[in-house]
């Protein structure tokens, strides 16, 4: 299924990546592969045709038509996923932190993708000529958060990763994609027409954490990404749905085949 929200498409392939294209054709990826959301490789946790019929397969994607890639981190950094998404004159804009030398993965270094590739800093901002803009904003675990352990350690230390508001279009509708982060206060500040909720909760903020989020947010939208995809990240996309819901925020699932 893709979802539709003002001049917006809206698929949800897995993992991180997100496909998001307006009405006058431009289209923005977020986080696009790892785990075999590009590659036609991924099942669900706990396989099952129902779950497994619910998300697009390779085949039903166009591939290489991404005006506009944005990574969040090093554990989103997939190279090869980039390249079957971005076009030749795609802009794909990479958090400064991210260096595939840190990244047990084979993955190409950023400078090497052939593509216009923007490093961009934590609280940043770049104009993507006819894409829209892009802004970075710190993503992390708080060291007294809910996912820190008893020694304050985090999976998303402050300065490993960030999130992104951008635009997309020529109506310039703005989205949310916080990437691997608690729920944090300055979310909520922002003006985001659509809201790509993290809702996994193992290693970044659970879905009761990103419906409460949502509400203070006050989005035209949400669409919960970045769970079930492997089994660490097994969340309850139905009960968020209805939390959500109940807050009188619009949400949609997208879990139906095409």
């Amino acid at each position: 299924m893709t979802v539709r929200h003002d001049d917006l498409q809206v698929t949800w392939y897995g993992y991180a990546t997100a496909r998001i294209e307006s009405e006058d054709g431009t289209v923005a990826y977020t986080d696009p592969g790892r785990y075999g959301v590009l590659s036609g490789e991924w099942t669900p946790p706990g396989g099952g045709n129902p779950k497994e019929a619910a998300h697009p397969r390779a085949t039903d994607h166009r591939p290489m038509d991404a005006d506009l890639v944005v990574v969040t981190h090093d554990h989103h950094y997939d190279s090869e996923g980039i390249e079957r998404v971005a076009a030749d004159d795609a802009t794909v804009v990479v958090y400064e932190g991210v260096d595939a030398a840190g990244i047990d993965r084979d993955v190409k270094p950023v400078d090497e993708l052939p593509f216009e590739v923007v490093r961009i800093g934590e609280e940043d901002h770049v104009s993507v000529d006819g894409v829209g803009d892009v802004w970075s904003m710190p993503a992390y675990n708080e060291a007294d958060g809910p996912h820190a352990k008893d020694d304050g350690s985090v999976p998303h230390p402050k300065g490993l990763g960030v999130g992104y508001r951008f635009t997309v279009g020529s109506e310039g509708t703005s989205v949310f994609w916080p990437g691997d982060s608690d729920a944090l206060d300055a979310f909520a500040e922002l003006d985001v027409s659509l809201f790509l909720a993290n809702v996994s909760g193992s290693v970044c903020m659970s879905g009761p954490e990103a419906a409460a989020l949502a509400e203070r947010m006050d989005p035209d939208l949400v669409v919960p990404i970045h769970y079930d995809t492997q089994a660490f990240l097994e969340a309850d996309s139905a009960a968020f749905a209805s939390d959500v819901a109940k807050r009188a925020i619009p949400v949609a699932l997208d879990e139906s085949a095409e």
